[in-house]
């Protein structure tokens, strides 16, 4: 019999030591889950970025993080969350170079590469939830 995977874990972003302390409960999962290295560093990535989303578009928020199986698979899902101004333009927003601010572009389209399940619920002035899985293989 298969042990049922710990509850999420939550953490504020509020601060650069949000993303820092996300990155490495995102290390955690991942190596609990037993994704491979190139898996990890592919999650890892991806939640860097959208870790420093929530904290630098957003204004700050949270990200909760739980090994999930499913259809007798195991994997890890993020979320991040925020109740910042929203995206207006979700399709430019996924658009590869494009970026609001001074960053590089990559970080929502980055994101969804990098990851096997992609979700982006936003509403302009209401914030954005951004939800990522990772199985492992």
């Amino acid at each position: 019999m298969n042990a049922s995977p710990p509850g999420p874990a939550v953490l504020e972003i509020t601060a650069n030591a949000g993303v820092v302390r996300a990155r490495q409960l995102v290390r955690a999962l991942a190596q609990e889950c037993r994704l491979s290295l190139v898996d990890q560093t592919k999650l890892i990535t991806a939640a860097s970025e959208l870790a420093r989303n929530t904290l630098v578009y957003g204004g700050g928020g949270t990200m909760t993080g739980a090994v999930v199986e499913e259809r007798g698979r195991r994997g890890v899902r993020l979320d991040f969350e925020d109740q910042g101004p929203g995206i207006p333009d979700v399709d430019l927003a996924l658009t590869d170079g494009w970026t609001s601010g001074n960053g590089m572009g990559l970080g929502l389209s980055g994101s969804k590469r990098l990851v096997d399940d992609f979700v982006l619920d936003t509403v302009p002035g209401r914030g954005t939830r951004v939800t990522i899985t990772k199985w492992g293989r």
